[in-house]
């Protein structure tokens, strides 16, 4: 099976960007969106990214014109019947993904392959309405998808090996960093990105420091370019707690913290002071502590669940998220000693168990 056409459902902020990233990889994309001014933005979009590629010289003037050239845009899903790849990158909602999934299977080729972009729900759930669960897979991009190199290749229970082969060569072709994992809540950056940014909230909860105060020590202690607070107000607090809602089946440590629920529901911004004020050693190492140890605790726990091996972890946030000293790195250096005393709370306070199995792929 081999991937040479592609179409994207969704003309937005993903769905331009995967379109994008196609592009510039020589391969034909057809983008579909119910919205007409959506893929006239589009448009847009794609020609000032190939124009800035000139600029910067990653291409010729010639290149970036073929690659534009590739692009055919429609209101019409039925565009999407000759692809060898079709993407969805739709509402976050599982009722108006396997609403389009119903539209689209009847009209895709019988041995083209399905994927989904999203980042919080099961893909197994998913499949469940699709007749052919083999030929789907997950391709989680991350924003913005012309630009950050990352992307999860999520298998499904039901997905095979076939559409997988197709989809990593694919995603090789087109130069993305791939990270493989199996389909669980929040996959693999998701998974502890989430509740590092709970945990940010709960410490201002506790009025252990401020928003920049909080976004320094993590910037500081993590080799950061943005602190927790300020990735959120990128990504929209909405969004953000909907991904941790869907970690809610994981136990109560990713339980949404009450302040993370209110600026979430009300659709408001993180506000982040310029200058943080000074304030004392005592509670910046409580800060670290706890940011570390919530960070700590989902990779381990995932890593005992086998969603991907330790060190994909450490791939997931310093692409996706740019850390510069990433998790089990971190660990690794700290010790397992030290790594089970920042944990120990965290199980003492959510009734988790010491995640063994996790800490031994982790240390060996």
């Amino acid at each position: 099976m081999e991937i040479n056409t592609i179409a994207v459902i969704g003309a937005g902020t993903m769905g331009g960007g995967i379109t994008i990233s196609c592009l510039a990889a020589g391969l034909p994309v057809t983008t579909i969106d119910t919205d007409q001014m959506t893929l006239a933005t589009l448009k847009t979009r794609v020609a000032r990214f190939f124009d800035r590629a000139v600029e910067k010289d990653w291409m010729s003037a010639r290149q970036a014109q073929e690659a534009r050239a590739l692009l055919t845009t429609s209101t019409d899903i039925t565009a999407a019947g000759q692809a060898d790849l079709v993407i969805e990158a739709v509402f976050e909602e599982l009722v108006i993904k396997q609403a389009l999934f119903d539209k689209l299977v009847p009209i895709m080729k019988p041995d083209a392959i399905l994927a989904t972009n999203t980042s919080a729900l099961r893909v197994d759930a998913l499949a469940d309405s699709l007749p052919a669960p083999e030929r789907f897979v997950g391709l989680h991009y991350f924003s913005p998808a012309e630009i950050n190199p990352l992307t999860e290749l999520v298998r499904g229970p039901r997905s095979g090996t076939e559409a997988l082969d197709a989809a990593r060569v694919l995603l090789k072709r087109t130069n993305r960093v791939v990270l493989e994992c199996r389909d669980a809540s929040g996959f693999v950056v998701n998974r502890f990105f989430c509740p590092y940014t709970n945990e940010a909230v709960r410490c201002l909860q506790d009025g252990l420091g401020t928003t920049g105060q909080i976004d320094g020590i993590a910037r500081e202690n993590f080799a950061l370019p943005l602190g927790p607070f300020a990735v959120m107000n990128i990504i929209k607090p909405r969004i953000n707690l909907s991904a941790l809602r869907n970690l809610a089946p994981l136990g109560a440590f990713y339980a949404p913290a009450r302040q993370m629920v209110r600026m979430g529901e009300a659709d408001e911004f993180w506000q982040i002071e310029e200058t943080p004020a000074p304030f004392s050693n005592e509670a910046e190492r409580m800060i670290a502590d706890r940011l570390r140890g919530a960070l700590f605790l989902p990779v381990l726990e995932a890593s005992a669940e086998g969603v991907a091996a330790p060190d994909a972890f450490d791939t997931g946030a310093e692409q996706a998220l740019r850390f510069g000293n990433p998790p089990v790195m971190q660990m690794r250096a700290l010790g397992r000693t030290r790594v089970e005393a920042l944990i120990a709370p965290y199980l003492a306070a959510y009734g988790a168990e010491m995640p063994a199995a996790g800490l031994e792929r982790v240390f060996g």
